[in-house]
C-alpha cells in the first residue's frame, strides 16, 4: 500500500437531504511544534490563519473549510486563553510540541474530496511527525468522523449491529497499538451489551439510548456514540455524563485506527478503507440479521462468545463475501 492508496467509496454516499456525506478526520502525533505544524497546514492547502494563541491555531482553507491544530494540553490550553500575549507560553508550547500530541483537527470534507489530505500527510511526515508506535506511553491515534446518513432509529441500529459484530475483527485489521489496547481510550463494548443490542428487534430510539448509555456512558469507546446522541438528545445525554467535550455532531467518532504517520506507506486511506467495511455491512439488513443470529448462537455457557472463534468466522465471512 502506498501514500496514494484511494479512499473507498461506500455503497450510501449522501444524506438524507440528498447531499454527499462528509468525513472528518483527527490525527495525533508528536516530533513537530504547533508552529511547525500550523505552517504545514497553511502551505499544503493555501490556507489563511484566522486564530492563535500558544496552544492552538486555526487555519481556513478554501473549499474545505477550518482546519484545528492543537496541543493536547488543558493547562497550556487554559493559559494561553487567559494570558494571550505572555512570551513564556510560546516557548511552553514549542517545547511541549515534542512531548505533547499534537492534534489535527480537520473540518468535516465530502467524500469525493477526500484524497486532498494524502499530501498534508506526507508533508507532515518529511518534516519529522511521528505517531504511535514511536511512543511508549502515549496512545496517539487517528479518529474518523463520518457522518451518518440518516438520524433515524433503524439507520443507527444497524451502524451499531455492524459495528459491535465487527469490534474484535478490527482490533486485528488494524492492527491497534499494544499502548492503545491497553489504554482506556479505545474500550470496546462489552459484550453484554452487544448480545442486548443484536438480541433486540427494530427497536426505536428510546431503547436505543437506554441501551447505550446504560453500558458505554463514557467517551472512551473505540467507537463513540456520545456525539451522535447528543446531536439527537442533548438534555439526556448530559443528565447521565455532563462532559464539556462531547460535542453534538451527526457523526459517528471512530477512534480505534493508530496514527502510523512516519511510515511511508501508511495513509488516511488505509484506517479508513478499515472502517468502510462497517459501513459496508450496516448498508445490508439481511446479512447483519444472519450474523447476529450467527453471534448469539455463538455463546458458550460461563463463558461467551469466544473472541478468536469469532474473529476467525468474521474474517473469512468478509472474505466470502468480497468485503476484506
Amino acid at each position: 500500500m502506498n501514500q496514494t492508496q484511494s479512499f473507498k467509496s461506500p455503497s450510501c454516499t449522501v444524506n438524507k437531504e440528498g447531499a454527499e456525506r462528509k468525513v472528518g478526520f483527527e490525527l495525533e502525533f508528536s516530533g513537530l511544534t504547533l508552529q511547525q505544524t500550523s505552517e504545514i497546514v497553511r502551505e499544503t492547502l493555501n490556507g489563511t490563519l484566522k486564530h492563535q494563541t500558544a496552544a492552538e491555531t486555526v487555519i481556513h482553507c478554501a473549499g474545505l473549510g477550518a482546519f484545528n491544530i492543537e496541543l493536547d494540553w488543558n493547562y497550556l490550553k487554559e493559559k494561553a486563553a487567559s494570558d494571550k500575549d505572555q512570551p513564556w507560553l510560546e516557548l511552553l508550547s514549542d517545547a511541549a510540541g515534542l512531548l505533547v500530541p499534537v492534534e489535527v483537527v480537520c473540518p468535516p470534507i465530502t467524500l469525493s474530496r477526500l484524497n486532498q489530505l494524502d499530501e498534508l500527510v506526507m508533508q507532515l511526515r518529511q518534516a519529522g511527525a511521528i505517531g504511535t508506535e514511536e511512543s511508549m506511553i502515549a496512545a496517539y491515534g487517528v479518529h474518523i468522523n463520518s457522518e451518518i446518513p440518516s438520524l433515524d432509529a433503524a439507520t443507527l441500529f444497524n451502524y451499531l449491529r455492524a459495528f459491535s459484530l465487527l469490534q474484535w475483527w478490527l482490533v486485528e485489521a488494524h492492527e491497534v497499538n499494544t499502548t492503545r489496547k491497553i489504554s482506556p481510550y479505545i474500550d470496546l463494548y462489552p459484550e453484554k451489551y452487544i448480545k442486548q443490542l443484536l438480541s433486540r428487534d427494530h427497536p426505536d430510539m428510546e431503547i436505543i439510548f437506554s441501551d447505550y448509555l446504560q453500558h458505554n456512558a463514557s467517551r472512551n469507546r473505540a467507537l463513540d456514540l456520545l456525539p451522535l446522541l447528543a446531536e439527537i438528545d442533548e438534555d439526556r445525554v448530559r443528565r447521565c455524563i455532563d462532559d464539556p467535550k462531547i460535542k453534538p455532531r451527526p457523526t459517528f467518532h471512530y477512534r480505534m485506527p493508530n496514527c502510523n504517520i512516519e511510515h511511508e506507506n501508511w495513509s488516511l486511506a488505509l484506517s479508513w478503507n478499515i472502517w468502510w467495511v462497517v459501513e459496508q455491512l450496516a448498508c445490508q439488513p439481511d446479512h447483519l440479521n444472519e450474523l447476529s443470529a450467527a453471534f448469539l448462537a455463538a455463546e458458550q455457557s460461563l463463558l461467551g462468545v469466544s473472541r478468536k472463534l469469532w474473529t476467525e468466522y468474521i474474517d473469512q465471512w468478509l472474505k466470502n463475501h468480497a468485503l476484506a
